[in-house]
């Protein structure tokens, strides 16, 4: 079936976020994915986008980039600082090679130019679900020897025994844990875990840190998973990998 999701034995429609301002544009794509069994949600700025994205759990956005208070090309930027995964393709009038170039590296999954069929339009969106969808799987669960992280229980066991987490520490765990031995920054830490416009201090990481550490050695004293790089920041070192 089209747009649906098994989740426990029950369907249920995958969810994309449409951000368009051209209404007649808008409501044609609306039909469209709707007929496919998605669930839409419309936006025609980048700060109605942001409160949708803030809110709810997306599979898919399908973003304009001329819109009332900006570029979404700012706002595809910022999703990836921010560490969001969410499958996202531009919709632009904007044709050139350069402008092409400058949406898939700011992190855009495709770039469909307008005027364009509605029937690619939806070929290409199943296609970037599809894929979504096969990493999510993919990366629902992290193990490392004797650490368990599954991302969509949010629960981590470490040498057989549960942690109980903060949801900040929890996301701090995973971002590290999903590239590891690669040595972060606070400044990336806090780019990556807290979101790119927070205005925080570094030492929250520190403190962070801290706690998520004190958790860990009381699972295992002798294991250090999340290891200090002096001057430069820190790193998930799994307990398969370490030196002693």
């Amino acid at each position: 079936m089209n747009g649906t999701t098994k989740h426990n034995n029950h369907a249920y429609p995958q969810h994309i976020l449409l951000v368009e301002d051209e209404q007649d544009l808008a409501k044609l794509l609306i039909l469209n994915l709707k007929a496919l069994n998605y669930h839409v949600d419309h936006a025609t700025t980048l700060k109605q986008a942001m409160q949708i994205i803030e809110h709810k759990k997306l599979d898919l956005i399908l973003l304009d980039r001329m819109l009332p208070d900006g570029d979404g090309i700012m706002l595809c930027e910022q999703l990836r600082q921010a560490g969001k995964e969410v499958p996202l393709m531009l919709l632009t009038a904007k044709d050139s090679e350069a402008d092409v170039v400058l949406g898939l590296e700011a992190g855009a999954d495709d770039y469909l130019v307008k005027p364009f069929s509605v029937l690619e339009l939806r070929a290409r969106v199943k296609a970037l679900l599809r894929r979504g969808k096969a990493q999510q799987e993919q990366t629902q669960q992290i193990e490392f020897n004797s650490v368990i992280i599954n991302s969509s229980t949010r629960e981590v066991t470490a040498f057989n025994k549960a942690l109980t987490l903060t949801a900040r520490e929890f996301d701090l765990l995973l971002f590290l844990a999903k590239h590891p031995l690669q040595v972060f920054s606070r400044m990336q830490l806090l780019e990556a875990v807290w979101g790119y416009n927070y205005d925080g201090y570094e030492h929250t990481v520190n403190s962070h840190i801290n706690r998520l550490r004190n958790k860990l050695s009381q699972c295992s004293p002798e294991h250090d998973l999340v290891k200090t790089v002096w001057g430069v920041g820190y790193k998930f070192s799994p307990p398969e990998v370490q030196t002693h």
